[in-house]
Order: structure tokens, then C-alpha cells, then sequence
């Protein structure tokens, strides 16, 4: 009992991250510039990364040089501006249907990188929970655009793999650092390019700086952290289940502030949503004893020349 309990204290501090992460299309269509996803991806990312290497004090030593270029670009540099180009580009509810699909795509990533088998029951509960998410965003308004469906589509498939690298490298330092090393990359990778295509910053009013704020501190520093901890303790498929309550959130953040519909197909889907999250963590929720998670991950004798 006491070891169940011990990982569903992970699964818990792994809901912190989608569940923050589930304001970003509220905020952005409330509080953000419009038609800048470069810089809300630029400063989400790299000023929290320099006050958390500034923190940690510490670098990256041999080939983890090339290891956080890789973490960095695939679970920041590449996926900040994805998902901004996603939010800006296509009505929140595609979006969020879109983004469902990620448990799929990482447990297919996981067994291609990891050879990590997902259970039948993880893979039903996935189908259900996009199913679920699929109702939530019911009626969903017209405004596609195919770029749009690229950025969604394409932040899936880069952070599926960043997820499942972070699994497969031991990292040789906490996950605070870790998780600065990725920003700094992320954000310094997006800089030139936010500059050659949208230009200089734009002028911010004061609910401007208070989205930009409250994403880059609690919806980067504070969710990357919990999730890559529960990532390093848990399988991938049962994490990225947990990752269906951002489109959850969504739904009901829009529900509330921006006064959408909410109806029977609505509540169904989340009733779908949260079974799905629960029935994904079969299996993972009796692997690890309380010794086992707050422990350091082992590094392997081989764990230096990884690729």
C-alpha cells in the first residue's frame, strides 16, 4: 500500500505539468501580442533557463554538450515555437484534439527508442482519452490553416522523441539542471530567429507581461521540472497519458472565462478524458518503492558515449 501510494505521488506531480500547461491557449488568446509565437516561445523559455543556470552553476561535460543540444531543441527550441505557431494558427479546440495524440505518438517512440512495450490496457486508455478530448472540443469553429496543423502535428513528434532521450540518458546532474541546460539551448536556438522573422520585441501592456510571466515561471520552470522527474521515474506511455489533462483544463478554462459551450458531449468527454489518465497508469503505479523514486538514477558504465 505504502508503495502504490509512494507513485501516485508521481503521477501527481507529473499532473502539475499538463495541468499548467492546459492555460496556455487561454492565455495566449486573452493576454499575449497577437502574431508573435516567436517571442512568446523566446521569452517562455530562455530567461528562466539563464535564472536556473545561474541557480545550479553548472555545465554541461563531455558528449552531455550534445546531448542537451538535442534535449534542447526537441523539447524547447523546436516545440515552443510548434506549439505557439499551434495556438495562434488553429481554433483551441482542434489544437487541443491534436495534441491528444501524444500519448500515441510516444508510446510508439518509446518502443522504437527504449524498446518499451506499452501494456494493451495503456494503449486502449489512449484511444479513449483522444476520443474523450475529441468531444471536449465538440462544434469546434472554423479557422484551420495548414500551418497551423503542421506546428501541431510537428510539436508532437519532437517531443515525443525528447521525451523518450531524456528516458534513455542518464543524466549526470539533478533535473533542475537539466531542465536549464534544455531552456538555455531551447531559447537561445530560438533568438535569431524570432529576430529575422517577427523583428524587435513588441510593447507590452501590463496583462501582456502577467501571461508572459505566468507561462515562463509556472508553465515552463515549475511544469518542466515535475514532468522530466516523473518522465525519469515512470514508462513513457503512462506519463503521457497523464499529459490529456492539458486539453482538460482547456476545455474548462474556456468554459469559465471565455464563456464557450458546455453540454452533454462536454461532460462525457471529460468523464472519457479522466478514465483514461487513471486506467494509463496500470502497472506503472507498483514498479518503483518510495526508496526507488526519491534515489538518483543510476549512471550506467556506459552512459558517457550513449547515442
Amino acid at each position: 500500500m505504502e508503495e502504490t501510494s509512494a507513485s501516485w505521488r508521481t503521477v501527481l506531480l507529473a499532473a502539475v505539468a499538463p495541468i499548467t500547461w492546459g492555460t496556455t491557449y487561454i492565455v495566449t488568446e486573452e493576454l499575449l501580442p497577437p502574431d508573435r509565437p516567436l517571442f512568446a516561445a523566446l521569452v517562455r523559455a530562455l530567461p528562466v533557463g539563464l535564472v536556473l543556470l545561474a541557480w545550479t552553476r553548472t555545465l554541461p561535460r563531455g558528449d552531455w554538450w550534445w546531448k542537451a543540444l538535442v534535449l534542447g531543441l526537441c523539447n524547447i527550441g523546436l516545440f515552443f515555437p510548434l506549439i505557439f505557431v499551434s495556438a495562434y494558427n488553429l481554433p483551441g479546440g482542434l489544437a487541443s484534439t491534436l495534441q491528444a495524440t501524444s500519448p500515441l505518438v510516444v508510446m510508439g517512440m518509446a518502443w522504437l527508442v527504449l524498446s518499451e512495450r506499452a501494456h494493451a490496457v495503456r494503449l486502449v486508455a489512449a484511444v479513449v482519452g483522444l476520443v474523450g478530448v475529441a468531444l471536449l472540443v465538440w462544434q469546434t469553429p472554423d479557422g484551420v490553416t495548414g500551418v497551423g496543423l503542421a506546428g501541431a502535428f510537428g510539436s508532437v513528434l519532437v517531443s515525443a522523441l525528447g521525451f523518450t532521450l531524456i528516458k534513455r540518458w542518464h543524466p549526470p546532474v539533478d533535473m533542475l539542471t537539466l531542465v536549464s541546460w534544455q531552456l538555455v539551448v531551447g531559447g537561445l536556438a530560438i533568438l535569431p530567429v524570432a529576430l529575422l522573422v517577427e523583428g524587435a520585441p513588441p510593447a507590452l501592456d501590463r496583462d501582456a507581461v502577467l501571461g508572459l510571466t505566468w507561462i515562463a515561471v509556472v508553465g515552463t520552470g515549475l511544469a518542466y521540472f515535475c514532468w522530466f522527474t516523473a518522465l525519469r521515474a515512470m514508462p513513457a506511455g503512462a506519463v503521457a497519458l497523464v499529459g490529456l489533462l492539458n486539453p482538460l483544463v482547456g476545455t474548462v478554462l474556456g468554459v469559465v472565462v471565455a464563456a464557450e459551450a458546455f453540454g452533454l458531449p462536454q461532460a462525457l468527454g471529460m468523464l472519457l478524458v479522466l478514465g483514461g489518465v487513471l486506467a494509463g497508469q496500470t502497472g506503472a503505479t507498483r514498479r518503483r518503492s518510495p526508496a526507488q523514486e526519491s534515489a538518483p538514477c543510476p549512471q550506467s558504465p556506459t552512459s558517457a558515449s550513449e547515442t
